[in-house]
């Protein structure tokens, strides 16, 4: 298993730059497959998932170059239909191709997604939504099989829940369609904008991203385009809290200040100096006063970002007091906390409410990664721990955290 070893408790100082988000970055890259022409999408984060992405795209027969944060995509017309197993099952968001797919060929042939063990991901609102279309759908032996009955027309739709992966996929594949669409209650969150932006200015025709109704009027083909990712906000919001609970003065940039605002509320609410620089940037500080606890639950967007649960988790295991955390996104996105309790925190488990008793030191440990967001609250642990933290299965935040280790190093941390 693969490891990090960091020495514990530290000051961070300095300035860490954040990098494209991950969440855009993916379903932006799939979209490719919409377009006939060349597609330059930059700031894209040198990632695990990202390498998956690019060998999905190649596999479907699309031409795409990865170097310095930039893919260049050369769109095909002879796509694939069939999506290999072997890279869907990666990473939950490669089901996002089945739109895509559908929309240029007329059929798809697409494995259930894989990713993080952090609950069920079903695919029951995105077939749905294609069902809305008149996309005749079957599964078999762990394939979701799609075809288009006659040419896809737009449709009216509303969501059950408000979906990213739904959302992106239906919006994706009504860029296409003959007519308008309208999909209600979708997802709200800056990813959906950044792929809605991508998809405009490849010649799509899609308002209403970041409201709660999107609206597609369908065109015959995508052209052409160049697009830069959005700044990760899970990434700022990782670093954020790493300041907190290390009682540390950093500056974080290469941000987008509105997308951070649900973390920024938290943090200050706690007891967090958070100095607005500029759009792009903030200095976080410590605060004047002891910090407090807060409660909080997580919400879909704008409410408080299930992404974020874990990371707000670790500042809170060292604020005195009682403070509860309610996840109602996922019902198994707690499996961090058994590593943070072997580090010496006090949280307790109930149903979906996570009881953190604010305790005065974390201890040194051994303790395994269970999945993105719960390895990087682990991490952040790990920074405010007394001697030196042994972490496993680092893999998994290599998937959502680029140049991870360098960037700590660059902040004053010994890792390695």
């Amino acid at each position: 298993m693969s490891k990090i070893i960091v020495k514990g408790p530290v000051k961070l100082k300095g300035e860490v730059q954040i990098s494209g988000s991950k969440n855009a970055a993916l379903p932006i890259l799939i979209g490719t497959v919409l377009v006939e022409g060349e597609s330059i999408i930059t700031n894209v984060p040198n990632l695990t998932d990202i390498v998956t992405t690019i060998r999905l795209l190649r596999s479907l027969g699309l031409k795409a170059d990865f170097a310095n944060n930039t893919v260049k995509v050369w769109g095909s017309n002879d796509i694939r239909h069939v999506a290999p197993y072997e890279l869907i099952t990666n990473m939950r968001a490669s089901f996002l191709v089945a739109g895509p797919i559908l929309a240029r060929v007329g059929f798809a042939k697409v494995p259930y997604p894989g990713g993080c063990s952090i609950g069920s991901r079903p695919v029951d609102i995105h077939l749905k939504g294609f069902e809305a279309f008149g996309v005749d759908i079957r599964v078999e032996h762990g394939f979701v099989i799609l075809k288009a009955k006659h040419k896809i027309k737009g449709t009216k739709f509303a969501l059950d829940f408000p979906s990213v992966g739904a959302t992106e996929n239906l919006m994706m594949f009504a860029s296409l369609a003959e007519g308008t669409t309208v999909l209600k209650n979708v997802a709200r969150e800056p990813e959906i904008v950044d792929l809605a932006d991508f998809l405009n200015a490849a010649g799509a025709d899609v308002s209403g991203a970041g409201s709660d109704v999107i609206t597609i009027h369908g065109v015959p083909k995508l052209q052409t385009v160049k697009h830069s990712v959005i700044p990760d906000r899970i990434e700022a919001a990782t670093f954020i809290c790493a300041a907190g609970i290390t009682n540390s003065d950093i500056i974080i940039s290469h941000i987008k200040l509105e997308h951070i605002q649900d973390i920024v509320k938290i943090v200050k609410k706690i007891g967090l100096n958070i100095e607005i620089i500029d759009k792009t940037a903030i200095r976080v500080m410590p605060g004047d006063k002891e910090y407090k606890p807060v409660n909080l639950k997580t919400e879909p967007y704008p409410g408080f970002s299930t992404d974020m649960q874990a990371l707000i988790m670790s500042f809170l295991v060292m604020v005195n007091g009682k403070s509860i955390i309610t996840e109602n996104i996922f019902e198994n996105r707690f499996m961090h906390v058994m590593e943070l309790n072997r580090m010496g925190a006090n949280i307790e488990v109930d149903g979906n409410k996570a009881i953190v008793h604010g305790v005065n030191k974390l201890s040194s440990t051994t303790v395994k990664m269970p999945d993105l967001r719960g390895g990087a609250a682990l991490l952040i642990a790990a920074l405010a721990a007394e001697g030196e933290t042994t972490l496993y299965n680092i893999h998994h935040i290599m998937r959502g955290y680029e140049s991870i280790k360098e960037k700590m190093q660059a902040l004053g941390v010994e890792i390695a």
